[in-house]
């Protein structure tokens, strides 16, 4: 009974965590059109991060080239909606299955012939690119003019995931929310200290019988389906899709900086290092703009990949989280002492 209760979630951290997804809700009420939209857009890279930081954090499988799974899911929305006129739900099915069969076939075609570590990173990369040039000459998925879809018109409507700014806001953060649960449910699971124990030590988690072989393939698989679906929904926020855009490789670094800045395969570490990195991005854009400096939000993306790892290797969220313990047992520690002194 006792590892039973050892193995559920703290109920101060769940309530701590409906807490504060409902002052993000209550937000997005009162917020003014830009910072719903900038929230969003928080929202949506903290969900595909979240699926980046299992891949790595948990499975310990490196990926640079994450827009490749980003893309399909993108295009797979896209193609479905405006050529077919389906329900995004529809491409988004269709999106994690292609994501997920991609995925596991280059995990396979890699740890079958033990590319990995930096290797599979660059195979990652390879992979993504080779994608959006094949993209960018095919004129069914539209090429390098890309895709577009129709303008808003009448109410919001979720069969159709199409509405105005707040109902988009809404989505993403009901999608971070699946995120953060899912990703602390993973971790509490039988899979997620398979997984862990295979990032850390992989010959002896084989040496304990462990499958490592298809695990690994396991999550890469599931991180890509993941992401697709964070790519279809980023796709149906921007309203439109480009090679460029939604497969190149500003988007897989927009990925991985909010995980490492906020912790690695935690739950809520994506969402804290993307909330601080992307409005960052924006600030530093905005102002390079201004002054005439070009590439200012890549300067402050390198020294905020840099701080993280110099002040806080394991991530923000970690350190929060290790500080309030520490407070929590000297509190504890000191009401001991005070009630020892008066007896």
């Amino acid at each position: 009974m006792q590892k039973k209760r050892d193995a559920l979630p703290d109920r101060g951290a769940v309530l701590g965590c409906l807490a504060a997804f409902a002052v993000l809700a209550m937000l997005g009420g009162v917020l003014n059109p830009y910072l719903i939209s900038l929230l969003t857009i928080v929202f949506l890279f903290t969900f595909i991060g979240q699926s980046w930081s299992i891949m790595l954090g948990l499975g310990g499988q490196l990926s640079i080239g994450h827009a490749l799974f980003v893309g399909i899911g993108a295009y797979s929305v896209a193609v479905l909606n405006i050529r077919y006129g389906l329900s995004p739900w529809f491409g988004l099915v269709v999106g994690m299955a292609l994501a997920a069969t991609i995925g596991a076939t280059l995990a396979w075609l890699s740890f079958r012939f033990e590319v990995r570590g930096i290797y599979f990173a660059l195979l990652t990369i390879a992979a993504a690119e080779f994608s959006r040039v094949v993209f960018s000459g095919w004129e069914f998925v539209g090429g390098m003019q890309g895709l577009f879809f129709p303008a808003q018109s009448g109410p919001n409507s979720f069969w159709m995931l199409r509405g105005d700014a707040r109902f988009y806001y809404f989505v993403s953060l009901a999608a971070v929310l699946l995120g953060v649960s899912a990703t602390a449910l993973i971790r509490l699971s039988f899979l997620g200290y398979v997984w862990r124990a295979m990032r850390d030590d992989e010959d002896a988690s084989r040496a304990l019988g462990v499958r490592t072989f298809l695990h690994k393939i396991l999550v890469v698989s599931f991180s890509g389906a993941w992401a697709a679906i964070g790519g279809g929904l980023l796709a149906l926020v921007q309203g439109s899709v480009f090679p460029d855009s939604i497969m190149g490789m500003g988007i897989s670094v927009d990925i991985l900086v909010g995980p490492i800045v906020g912790g690695l395969g935690t739950a809520f570490g994506p969402l804290i290092g993307t909330l601080i990195t992307l409005p960052l991005d924006h600030l530093a854009s905005a102002i390079g703009n201004k002054f005439g400096i070009p590439g200012l939000n890549n300067v402050g993306y390198g020294l905020a990949l840099i701080a993280a790892v110099w002040l806080l290797p394991d991530g923000i969220w970690p350190a929060i989280v290790n500080s309030a313990k520490s407070i929590t047992r000297l509190s504890w520690f000191g009401n001991l002492q005070m009630e020892q002194v008066k007896k």
